[in-house]
């Protein structure tokens, strides 16, 4: 075994991580070509220069320890701890409304499933997921065709296909199209017309479900990610620019072929004091609620408040423990998406960078509809909130996202040219 190779191994055995052993072994290597290249460049043979190289290196057991303590695996423990945090707090809101044994056990259930999830993703190394993007593109296709050609079930207008215990539903296609267009876009070789085609077809298949909550979560997360994209900033504004206007005109011309119950749906919206009788109820409902919360609640009442688990569970978390409560709530749940943009701004490599963007997408945007349609910013729309709500694909989705900002966040160091 030459001197090249004895040294190598000497740093490699003082480093514990795997991923790290393989990264540190091709980075050496490559400086020890490079310095190798200098001195035959200057007249040694080849085994001379090589020898002069390693030498240059210094001491292989101090190089390996000072490498080893710098890709030491990471966890971001303030995102674990918030990720503990919500997930305790999302057992309130079943208390408060005196939900039965059977609901609270299967919240244990789902909770422990979306903390399996987080860990499990953070220890795969998301790298590894780059080359699959076509494979997750399938699956996401795929699962919609199913519940297109074979939902049973349907739930607040939402199909579902329901085998046994399992339920399929749209929501479980989102994080496989996450994944996927996080490795389009980080293609060079992307074209606009590949775009356009790729963002349809699952659009297209979303509107058949149908699931408009889910369709408009798929494209703000598409087109949040887009931005980041190897596009050139005159394509990207281009895209932006064509899209918003497409959507302006196909509100306007739809609005015609609306049913009465949808249009009033939309008017109630906007007044919903005129449609009081109708969908304007629950709005004001809602209002009614959230204005007798106070900053410290009703506890003690046994108020009956529609989804109160699920959609409007922000609804029954304010009325039951307050106002002060829950702004201490959507503080916590807002600090999930700024440590994602704090991580964001460390890491270099464009495919994680990406991964970033697309969680921090998908995660706001239901954050922020939840919230909003409470507080009547926006219509009153299924939509989970992260974590609180009630329901194993919501709960799942979002571990799934948390876990791949842990698995980015996990190994930044090895993106960099640190040796």
């Amino acid at each position: 075994m030459n001197k090249k190779h004895v040294f190598l191994n000497e740093v490699i055995a003082q480093i514990k991580s795997k991923e790290a052993k393989k990264y540190v072994a091709d980075e050496l290597s490559y400086h020890l070509k490079e310095a190798k290249n200098v001195w035959m460049e200057k007249g040694l043979t080849v085994t001379e220069s090589e020898e002069k190289a390693v030498e240059q290196m210094g001491s292989p057991i101090k190089l390996g320890q000072q490498l080893n303590k710098l890709h030491r695996p990471k966890v971001d423990w303030i995102l674990v701890i918030l990720l503990i945090t919500i997930f305790g707090l999302g057992f309130l809101p079943l208390f408060s409304i005196g939900i039965g044994e059977y609901l609270l056990t299967s919240k244990v259930v789902i909770t422990l499933i979306g903390s399996a999830s987080a860990l499990g993703i953070m220890l795969i190394d998301y790298r590894k997921l780059k080359k699959q993007g076509w494979l997750f593109y399938s699956i996401g296709v795929v699962i919609l065709l199913v519940l297109r050609l074979f939902s049973n079930t349907t739930i607040n207008g939402l199909s579902l296909l329901r085998i046994g215990p399992l339920t399929i539903e749209s929501i479980m296609s989102l994080p496989f199209f996450f994944l996927a267009w996080a490795t389009f876009f980080s293609n060079e070789r992307l074209k606009v017309w590949q775009f356009i085609i790729f963002f349809l077809l699952p659009f297209i298949l979303f509107f058949t479900v149908p699931s408009i909550s889910t369709t408009y979560i798929y494209t703000i997360m598409v087109f949040s990610m887009v931005w980041w994209s190897k596009f050139s900033r005159k394509i990207v504004l281009a895209i932006w620019g064509v899209s918003v206007s497409f959507f302006v005109f196909v509100s306007f011309i739809s609005w015609k072929f609306l049913s009465f119950y949808q249009k009033d749906r939309l008017l109630a919206y906007l007044n919903p004091e005129k449609y009081s009788d109708g969908p304007g109820f629950m709005i004001l409902h809602v209002k009614e609620l959230l204005s007798k919360a106070g900053w410290f609640g009703h506890s003690m009442n046994k108020e009956f408040i529609p989804e109160a688990h699920t959609n409007l569970v922000f609804v029954s978390f304010t009325y039951y423990y307050g106002w002060l409560f829950a702004i201490a709530l959507v503080l916590i749940l807002f600090l999930f998406g700024a440590r994602i943009i704090v991580i964001t701004s460390r890491i270099k490599d464009s495919y994680g960078k990406l991964l970033l963007i697309g969680a921090f997408a998908l995660y706001t945007i239901q954050l922020a509809t939840n919230i909003g349609m409470t507080l009547g910013v926006f219509p009153l729309i299924s939509m989970s909130l992260p974590f609180i709500s009630y329901g194993l694909m919501p709960t799942l989705l979002n571990a799934i996202l948390i876990g791949i900002v842990l698995s980015v966040y996990r190994r930044k160091e090895l993106n960099r040219k640190q040796i």
